[in-house]
């Protein structure tokens, strides 16, 4: 083990920075004392060198900047001092500062003169480790591995075992840990109020830098960026900040909220470090630094799950091209690219990639490594996963890893660091189960299997207990393992695994074991193990095995107590009882013996949360419990030999003693505000007192005044007690009957000293007890004490906090008092979270002290000893107990659900209850079967009597009272079973109702099969169900087809309506767009110099310019009336336009080019309508064909009706005739039962009794066995059902009808054969003859009649079958059709909301474009009206003119003189105005040309010197002709002012129509744009769509598709299409040949007019190359060159050039005197450098002499051997500083020497300028080099001088 990073001899840096800075820095960096000055503002013209030097750094964030608290800081300084440095200042930290970690790491608290030493427990070794946390191991190179543990950092030395820790700043606890990317440094982010980020070197462990104010709360996450440069920082709640530091000026450059709720991780990107990456719950976020106009700022996107399901994201990566790859709580993974989930990754199979969450992916050399909850690690490959995308609608793709590792079982890992030892990649994994793995990850033949270095428990440790006799302890948690330490060696020394988890612990006293070997131990499902801790060692070694263990563990004992779990374990003070205590409110105690005899359990008032036997100081032997909900209870120790176990081991007689604790908090702290609020009303009259009495004293009288009003008092807080009482956390007995409480909730921050009454109540629940004694504990009001402890000699209380602090207090009369708990040492430990502490317990022999904590962490301390002092201390194992490894393994109990001790004797006991109580009830049967036998034998016996001998049954009835109430019984048993089953009877009527509604009464036909009479032919009917309303309703509507087409029309009208007006709007805008007029030079500023030859030229020069351009103009309207190359004839596009809809070429549906027409589009209305109208149809048709059927079997019924009667008759016929001249009579055809189905439905008395028979036949066996009857009352109490006869009047008349006939046969027999008796007559015998002969014929008539009805019937049944099979076949064609249009519904309902979407885009462009172009037409409209309105001014104004000029009349003398009147200027500021306005105005108008003439004569005539009056009419002037002419140029004004007007109206217009048309063609581009997307989406909806089977069947003589003669296997191939559109085509084709024939004959016409033009526009080119020539020739021989006339004449004079000249003279006047300036300054400076340069040397000539005089003086000093001096020998403190400034003075003189030497070599040139450089970082700093001694030679030759407060 290595001690904590001592103090670094950090002290020459400081001292040497502290002589250059006077004045320490202020705020935040107030303690860095090697930091230097910065100016963060850039150098106006500041007079100081130093300011060119400095550098300006600005950060910004979207949330913070930190220039505003730098603002707030030094406004926070006072008005001097803000004066005094007016500009912002930034500190900059020297790469070689490091802070001083004994001045920064948080030490104990010690309550101040206390007298508690500082050091009374030391740290001596942590057991544990917080696998809870998502990220705990850290790799700093491969011999060193760091983890967090409460409040220090363990560093781990692989190789040696030993720790050495490093403390938390704040003492709040830590959050992260991460290592910088080169592995020099790490961080360490903290937890408390305004917790610090501290970066450490490494090895050296030294702070270097600390960073401050990144979070509030803690730290969660932290992560260098790749070059190491910046740290990112997240926060935890409530601010959830996300920081980026410029750690190493421990400066923050940009912080931003992350999210609003738990954020787990941020990371940089490692191929772009402007990009950053946070997730947590529900979400992850993507950062990037941006730039923007006003700095750099952190602007983050919120990923969108989309159709995914949101989940927690702990592990992702992000790849080199942006994108992100995540885990999911699923086991999948996510591809995220531009914030949106771009496919998720599974298995084959769609199995998850990890069965769990993904807590970790890395890319480590070119391949992503994700690793999972499940304990395995996949590697994939990155291309794949990088290029991955969605191939159909679930958004997943299945992709196998290339590689796999299963760690093992029970694992879960959630993090892994990579380290290289010796070259090879070795990982480190952090197992959320409680170990630390090392991993290989080479996947090759060399591969190492998964090697676990250590094992800890997995989360809290519930309970720890200290061995009575040794240096060992034992620790049990939820992680089912119980584990013993030797704390002297700090090593782990056994393990043993169970079934649950452990809850509480306790070590056997020596009373119990002297070994100190035993352990008791109570598990969560209520099973207490006793097991023995030995030394293998001891054991017999058998041959050829070796005990190389250290300790072992054996079961002894399993019982189970409890039905919950155990959560307290106690051993009575004598060692004869073990009392164990459960959350089932029980306390069970067992006799300690060899078997741990159970004697009894009692039952409590609430769960238990401690036991406590009272101490061997006190006479009884008391048990004291203490409960969760308040309640404590004190019962003595019970006797084995007292109780009862025989039926239960509930303990009832054993005396109890309650206190059920009652909250007094609320009343102390109303009595300590009673007490303040006296307190101060005592002061203030006190005072008052004091005044009056000083005012005596000084001889003033005080008159009486009016008591003053006091202000009213704020009411008391009433008393409060809590609704659930607070829970108590720990307790101890001070006194018989009296014990201390300290409680959590409400009730926290005292100690409670409470005392059992003697009232014994029989409801511990009404009862109110109080403590009688109550201590302050200091600060637990929200930290209360969960566990107390005491040392053996009970001088120190040990108290454990909730946030983790360990607390001790020096108790001096060995009691609690007031006095004695206001002086405490106090230490955080654990975490202060989550870490409170569950166990403190110190050694035997109070050396030590150990805790262990929520966090899963347990350390050791040194109670007031060093380390050294326990070096010769070794832990001794106990030894095994003799015949121990003879002994059979003691049978554990491993099903959690296994009865307990009380269970399985209650169970017992009932078994026992119920075997005597079937004892008795098999007697009784006995009996009963012997007296039914006695009674059989007597009725035997009665029967073999005579009858007059025998008994009757009734005789046998004893009391006939007794049967009577027997039948009473059971007509009360039946109504009782009848109002029982009332709910099952009204039930299944219901059901019944509803088995009608959903299956009967929903049809509207069943199945009816009419079957032929003499063959098997049948019929059967469709069984349809009910349409619904809505379809008869739409009976009504237009059918499917005509609004589909309605609709079709309709839209095709409107599009071609809104085409037209856009191409439409697109003419007019072209045609009204202005054309560019003459481009006019913009004028600058007239020379005053300038001549009136140059003005004459420039007017000369713009009238050929003005010619020029107007023949362009000419030419360019001439080139636009030439059609362009691919010009083509409206006409013929339309033509052509007709041809291609119209010529028959069917594009496949299929094809790429094929776009849907409009009145072909189909939506899901439309599709719905055709469903509908389609199953109408179905039903329809099959309702017909039904009720054709239905009147076949009515028909049938009829003619069975009339064969029946003819069969009668011929009966009756016959009987007439001889035997031997009837012939056969015909069968009577039967209606089959499936003819008539509704008479299923049919039933009567008969049929339900035979249903009933049916049913008792199955009970007849058992009603025997039991003899008695059956069931008589069934039949009459039955309810009878009509019979059909009842039911059905018309078949009993047509059953009496044939009954009548048979009797009237009968009846005529008789008469015949009575007439036969007699001897015939002739006449008889004739008229018998024709009788005979009628008969006979009648006979064969009805049989024929007969056979006639018969063969009809089946002639009909057979015509109808045929045409049903026909409507099968249109009926299962009109299926497929229904099934896929269904399919296409379905298609069409997943597209809709897109397709809605773009059809609604389109229509509101279409609606804004025509909003636009009615805008535009009104605008145009204004236009022409404004125009009309100039164009009449500029009439009115010419109007004036001539006027004027008629009134002047010729050769008046006054003309000009009158002009001038007439012209003359008024207001001229706005005439210039509304010129400069107009001229704007004529750039875009064509029809302004009198204008500039009339403003050049205004012009002209003003450039005049002349002077006149305008308000005096000259002599010999007409009068009114000059009145005249006064009106007359008021009016023009008024034409004028008004013209300007319009004008400006008309250009606003004219900009606002421009805009307006800009606008409208963007809404056109984004309207094309629209409609090719919703065409785009017609095409991709109708693949969709071509993607469903469609069945179509096909007779062979249809099929033309033939290869080689024969009919293929394979139809893919083949084309559906329809007879009529085939003739169609082929017609199309003989067309097509004629019309392509007439096409050529034009054609050939068109192209012999094309060579003709063709050979005129050769001659033409000719002609003009000829005069171009000519041209040339006739330029050459005038000028002897090419010249551009037009360029001549256009560039005639420069203007420019004349401009530039004068500018040139203007330029070197100015330069001229600047230079003079310049010279002047440049001879001061070299005079001020002269001066400088004098008082530096004279300043060095002292300083060499100072240096001479201290060598001279050191000499002397080292001379002196007078031992009085020794404590004067070394170098003192303020020599050493002293050298120190001096020195770094001489090196920056020295600096500043050179420089100057340059800066006058530069001025010494004739041409040299002055360039003086910003001195670099590292001049700023400190020197680390020495300068040597400075002799007057290196003086004279370094000549320093310095320049500190000027230019150059």
């Amino acid at each position: 083990m290595e001690a904590a990073p001592g103090k670094e001899d950090m002290s020459s840096f400081p001292k040497e920075q502290e002589a250059a800075d006077e004045k320490p820095a202020e705020g935040a960096q107030a303690d860095h004392p090697g930091v230097q000055e910065s100016k963060t503002s850039l150098p106006k013209e500041s007079p100081t060198a130093g300011e060119w030097e400095e550098e300006v750094e600005q950060v910004e964030s979207d949330t913070e900047s930190i220039e505003g608290d730098l603002e707030e800081q030094d406004n926070s300084e006072g008005p001097l001092e803000a004066h005094k440095r007016p500009e912002k200042v930034e500190k900059k930290i020297s790469e070689t500062f490091f802070y001083n970690y004994e001045d920064i790491y948080s030490c104990p608290f010690v309550t101040e003169d206390s007298g508690i030493p500082i050091n009374l427990l030391t740290l001596k070794h942590s057991f544990g480790y917080d696998c809870t946390r998502s990220v705990n191991l850290l790799l700093m190179d491969s011999q060193t591995l760091m983890y967090i543990a409460g409040n220090q950092v363990v560093l781990l030395d692989l190789k040696t075992k030993s720790q050495s820790y490093l403390r938390s700043s704040s003492g709040g606890g830590i959050g992260f840990i991460t290592a910088h990317p080169t592995k020099h440094y790490f961080a360490v982010g903290e937890k408390g109020k305004k917790p610090n980020l501290i970066i450490y070197d490494y090895p050296s462990l030294r702070p270097y830098r600390i960073l401050r104010g990144g979070t509030e709360e803690a730290y969660i996450f932290g992560d260098f960026n790749h070059a190491g440069t910046l740290l990112a920082s997240v926060g935890s709640s409530p601010d959830y900040m996300l920081t980026i530091w410029d750690w190493k000026q421990e400066k923050v450059m940009l912080r931003s909220k992350a999210f609003s709720q738990d954020v787990y991780k941020v990371t940089f990107s490692a191929d772009n470090e402007e990009q950053l990456t946070t997730s947590g719950a529900g979400h992850i976020k993507f950062w990037k630094m941006a730039l923007t106009f006003t700095g750099l700022k952190l602007q983050g996107a919120l990923g969108r799950f989309g159709k995914t399901a949101v989940t927690d994201i702990t592990g992702y990566v992000e790849l080199p091209d942006g994108k992100v790859i995540s885990g999911t709580e699923w086991g999948n993974l996510l591809l995220w690219e531009g914030g949106l989930i771009k496919v998720e990754l599974c298995r084959a199979g769609h199995k998850p990639c990890h069965s769990g969450p993904i807590s970790q992916l890395v890319l480590d050399e070119g391949e992503l490594v994700t690793v999972g909850r499940d304990g395995f690690i996949r590697v994939w490959n990155f291309e794949t996963i990088d290029a991955a995308d969605s191939v159909d609608d679930t958004g997943l793709l299945e992709v196998e890893p290339m590689n796999e590792l299963h760690v093992g079982r029970n694992v879960s890992l959630s993090f892994m660091s990579k380290v290289h030892d010796c070259g090879q990649p070795i990982w480190y994994a952090q197992d959320n189960n409680g170990a630390i793995w090392k991993l290989d990850l080479t996947f090759s033949n060399m591969t190492r299997d998964p090697e676990c270095l250590y094992t800890f428990h997995s989360g809290r440790i519930e309970a720890m207990s200290v061995s009575p006799v040794t240096y060992l302890m034992a620790t049990t948690a939820l992680d089912r393992s119980v584990r013993i330490y030797d704390f002297i060696s700090n090593s782990q020394l056994s393990e043993m695994k169970f079934k649950q988890g452990g809850t509480a612990l306790m070590w056997a006293p020596r009373v119990v074991n002297p070994k100190g070997g035993l352990i008791a131990v109570g598990f969560e499902d209520g099973v207490v193990r006793i097991i023995e801790v030995y030394d293998p060692k001891g054991l017999p070694v058998l041959a050829g095995q070796t005990n190389t263990e250290n300790a072992e563990i054996n079961l002894k004992h399993v019982f189970k107590p409890h039905a919950t779990a155990v959560t307290a374990l106690a051993y009575e003070r004598n060692g004869d009882v073990l009392a164990t205590g459960s959350k089932d409110k029980t306390v069970f105690f067992f006799a300690v013996e060899d078997e741990y005899r159970p004697i009894g359990f009692i039952c409590v008032p609430g769960p238990v949360q401690a036991l406590q036997w009272s101490p061997p100081s006190h006479v009884k032997s008391m048990l004291l419990i203490l409960c969760e909900n308040g309640f404590a209870l004190q019962v003595p120790a019970p006797l084995p030999e007292e109780q009862d176990t025989v039926s239960t081991y509930q303990i009832k007689n054993l005396p109890m003693q309650y206190f059920h604790f009652y909250s007094v908090k609320s009343r102390i702290k109303l009595e300590e505000e009673i007490a303040l609020r006296e307190k101060k009303k005592h002061e203030k009259e006190k005072a008052k007192l004091e005044w009056i009495k000083q005012q005596q004293e000084m001889g003033k009288e005080i008159e009486e005044e009016e008591p003053e009003e006091e202000p009213e008092e704020e009411p008391l807080p009433p008393l409060y007690i809590p609704e659930e009482p607070s829970p108590i956390l720990c307790g101890f007995y001070s006194a018989p009957g009296k014990f201390w409480l300290s409680l959590g909730g409400y009730d926290s921050g005292f100690l409670y000293h409470c005392e059992f009454s003697s009232n014994h109540q029989d409801d511990p629940e009404n009862r109110q007890d109080e403590p009688f004694e109550v201590i302050a504990i200091e600060d637990t009001d929200n930290n209360p004490i969960h566990q107390i402890s005491f040392c053996t000699s009970r001088l120190l209380m040990f108290c454990g906090m909730q946030n983790g602090a360990l607390r001790v207090y020096p108790l001096q009369d060995k009691d609690l008092s007031v006095n004695t708990l206001k002086e405490y040492w106090s230490f955080n430990v654990h975490d202060n979270d989550y870490g409170q502490i569950q166990g403190i317990c110190s050694s035997y022999d109070d050396r030590f002290l150990i805790t262990c904590g929520g966090d899963g962490n347990i350390f050791t301390f040194n109670i007031l000893s060093p380390e050294d002092v326990h070096k010769e201390l070794k832990a001794k194992i106990p030894s095994p107990r003799s015949g121990l490894e003879k002994e059979k393994a003691a049978e554990d109990i491993e099903d959690p659900n296994a009865y307990n001790i009380e269970e399985v004797k209650q169970r017992k006991e009932y078994e026992r209850i119920m075997k005597e109580a079937e004892e008795k009830k098999n007697k009784k049967r006995e009996q009963l079967i012997a007296l039914r036998h006695e009674f059989l034998f007597l009725l035997q016996k009665n029967q073999e009597l005579p009858k007059h001998m025998q008994l009757h049954r009734e005789q046998y009835e004893m009391d006939h009272r007794i049967f009577e109430e027997l039948d009473r019984q059971t007509a009360q048993r039946i109504q009782l079973v009848q109002k029982e089953l009332a709910w099952e009877h009204e039930k299944h009527l219901i059901g019944l109702q509803k088995l009608r509604n959903q299956f009967r009464d929903s049809l509207e036909f069943d199945t009816v099969v009419v079957h032929a009479i003499q063959s098997n032919h049948q019929i059967s009917t469709y069984r349809l169900l009910a349409m619904s309303e809505k379809y008869y309703q739409d009976k009504e509507r237009p059918s499917w087809k005509k609004t589909v087409l309605k609709q079709a029309w309709k839209q095709a009208e409107e599009r071609e309506t809104v085409t037209e007006t856009r191409h439409a709007s697109i003419f007019e805008g072209e045609a009204e767009k202005p054309k560019t007029s003459e481009v006019r030079k913009p004028t600058t500023r007239y020379i005053e110099s300038k001549h009136e030859q140059i003005r004459r030229i420039v007017e000369k020069s713009d009238k050929v310019k003005a010619k020029i351009m107007k023949r362009k103009a000419e030419w360019d309207e001439l080139y636009k009336s030439k059609p362009s190359d691919d010009y083509e004839n409206p006409k013929d596009v339309e033509a052509i336009k007709e041809a291609q809809e119209n010529m028959g070429c069917y594009k496949l549906k299929t094809a790429t080019n094929y776009r849907v027409p409009e009145h072909k589009h189909m939506n899901t209305e439309k599709k719905v309508m055709q469903l509908k109208s389609l199953e109408l149809l179905i039903h329809r048709r099959k309702v017909n064909m039904n009720k054709e059927i239905m009147s076949l079997r009515d028909l049938k019924v009829s003619i069975i009706d009339e064969i029946k009667r003819l069969v009668q008759e011929l009966k009756s016929i016959q009987g007439a005739l001889d035997l031997s001249e009837c012939l056969p009579l015909p069968l009577i055809p039967q209606l089959h039962p499936d003819e008539v189905p509704e008479k299923k439905f049919e039933y009567d008395s008969d049929i339900l009794l035979k249903f009933k028979e049916e049913q008792e036949a199955k009970a007849k066996l058992q009603e025997q066995l039991e003899g008695s009857p059956s069931s008589r009352a069934f039949r009459h109490g039955f309810l009878r059902a009509p019979s059909i006869k009842e039911i059905d009047p018309m078949a009993q008349a047509a059953g009496a009808h044939p009954m009548k006939t048979a009797s009237s046969v009968v009846t005529e027999q008789r008469k015949v054969s009575e007439i036969e008796k007699a001897e015939p007559t002739e006449m008889e015998l004739e008229i018998l003859m024709r009788e005979k002969i009628k008969n006979l014929y009648l006979q064969e008539t009805l049989i024929k009649k007969i056979n006639a009805l018969v063969t009809n019937f089946d002639a009909e049944l057979r015509f109808l079958r045929h045409k049903k099979l026909k409507l099968d076949v249109q009926m299962k064609s009109a299926d497929l059709r229904y099934i896929t249009w269904y399919e296409e519904l379905l298609i069409l309902k997943n597209l809709e909301k897109h397709e809605n979407l773009l059809q609604g885009h389109v229509n509101t462009l279409i609606r804004e474009q025509e909003a636009m172009q009615s805008k535009l037409n009104s605008y145009l409209a204004q236009m022409e009206d404004r125009k009309c309105e100039i164009v009449k001014l500029q009439e009115c104004e010419k109007a004036l003119y001539a006027n004027f000029q008629a009134s002047l009349g010729e050769n008046n003398e006054f003309a000009h003189f009158l002009t001038k009147v007439l012209k003359k200027k008024i207001k001229c500021m706005e005439k210039k105005e509304v010129r400069r306005e107009a001229d704007e105005e004529d750039e875009n108008e064509e029809e302004n040309d009198e204008e500039p003439t009339l403003g050049t004569d205004e012009e002209n005539s003003g450039s005049e010197d002349e002077v006149f009056d305008d308000s005096v009419c000259p002599k010999n002037c007409n009068e009114a002709l000059f009145r005249n002419t006064i009106q007359l140029r008021q009016k023009r004004l008024d034409i004028e002012k008004a013209l300007t007007e319009e004008k400006k109206v008309a250009a606003n217009l004219r900009k606002k129509y421009n805009a307006l048309a800009k606008k409208a063609k963007v809404v056109e581009t984004s309207l094309d744009t629209a409609d090719r997307e919703l065409k785009t989406f017609q095409w991709e909806k109708q693949q969709r769509l071509n993607e469903l089977y469609v069945v179509v069947p096909l007779k062979l003589h249809q099929v033309e598709y033939l290869v080689n003669g024969e009919m293929p296997s394979d139809f893919s191939q083949a084309l559906v299409f329809t007879n009529q559109s085939l003739g169609y085509l082929q017609k199309r084709i003989v067309d097509l040949h004629n019309e392509k024939r007439m096409q050529r004959e034009i054609y050939k016409k068109a192209q012999e007019q094309h060579k003709q033009l063709v050979q005129d526009k050769k001659e033409m080119e000719i002609k003009i190359r000829q005069l171009e020539e000519k041209c040339n020739h006739l330029m050459m021989k005038k000028f002897g060159r090419l010249v551009d006339f037009e360029a001549v004449q256009a560039h005639s004079v420069n203007i420019r050039m004349e401009e530039l000249e004068v500018q040139i003279m203007e330029k070197e006047y100015v330069h001229s005197q600047e230079l003079k300036e310049w010279e002047e300054r440049i001879l001061d400076l070299q005079q001020q450098l002269m001066k400088l340069t004098k008082e530096n040397t004279s300043k060095l000539q002292q300083l060499n002499q100072f240096c001479r005089e201290k060598q001279q003086l050191e000499t002397k000093l080292a001379s002196l051997k007078n031992d009085l001096g020794v404590e004067f020998q070394g170098t003192r403190t303020t020599d050493i500083k002293e050298k120190a400034r001096l020195e770094s003075q001489l090196k920056h003189t020295a600096r500043d020497t050179a420089l100057l030497r340059e800066e006058v070599n530069l001025l010494s040139r004739k041409d040299g300028c002055l360039f003086l450089q910003p001195s670099s970082r590292q001049d700023s700093q400190t020197p680390t080099e020495s300068l040597p001694v400075l002799t007057p030679e290196t003086v004279t030759n370094n000549s320093p001088v310095s320049l500190k407060n000027g230019h150059g």
